[in-house]
């Protein structure tokens, strides 16, 4: 019942009926994502790199994956390239926010979201993705770190759980992928997905 309301309010607020597809769950797939920004706070964050890869039942769609640039109205610069090693020549062709967030929604469509620390990521996306639809990102979101918490719960209810990316990929023996490349973190956390799901926890 909340979920049939939810969505006919965001219905009711779409700007353009032509995007009602983003409200129509994929029921076999998902969408790992990941963006890199110029900064860890929200409101001043700009994209800089957007990866998304699809999932589908136990299988990662490495074919069926999406990178992107983004170019950002101040360069970036010092220990913001140190991060993510995006210098301002890398970005010079770089697609502008609102193009590359159009084409994030259309390789998303429907499918739910997974990431880690996914609200982070998608509060900046929300920033360029409500001006064009009149509402945030409306598919449901996965939280890989949740489940991971849920796992380990499960195991020892009274133990402290680090939720530190490498610890997932050390507890769950997935090897880590180079950091801080959007689409290599995508695939890192569905290959975390996987695992968890082996484990009865996707």
């Amino acid at each position: 019942m909340l979920e049939r309301l939810r969505k006919r309010w965001q219905l009711s607020r779409l700007r353009d009926p032509a995007w009602r597809g983003l409200l129509d769950e994929h029921p076999q797939e998902l969408v790992s994502l990941d963006c890199e920004t110029t900064s860890l706070n929200v409101q001043q964050a700009e994209l800089l790199s957007i990866g998304a890869v699809k999932l589908r039942s136990n299988r990662i769609l490495h074919s069926e994956a999406l990178y992107l640039l983004v170019k950002p109205r101040i360069p970036p610069a010092g220990d913001n390239i140190a991060v993510h090693g995006l210098r301002r020549r890398d970005l010079d062709q770089a697609l502008p926010p609102e193009q590359a967030v159009r084409l994030l929604l259309e390789f998303i469509g429907g499918r739910p979201l997974l990431g880690y620390y996914l609200e982070y990521d998608v509060a900046v996306l929300n920033k360029y993705v409500k001006p064009l639809l009149g509402i945030g990102l409306p598919q449901r979101k996965i939280e890989v770190s949740g489940r991971f918490y849920d796992y380990k719960f499960r195991q020892n209810p009274g133990a402290h759980i680090d939720l530190r990316l490498a610890e997932l990929y050390r507890d769950l023996a997935i090897p880590a992928p180079p950091r801080h490349d959007a689409l290599n973190d995508a695939l890192g956390v569905a290959m975390l997905y996987q695992a968890l799901r082996q484990r009865g926890f996707g």
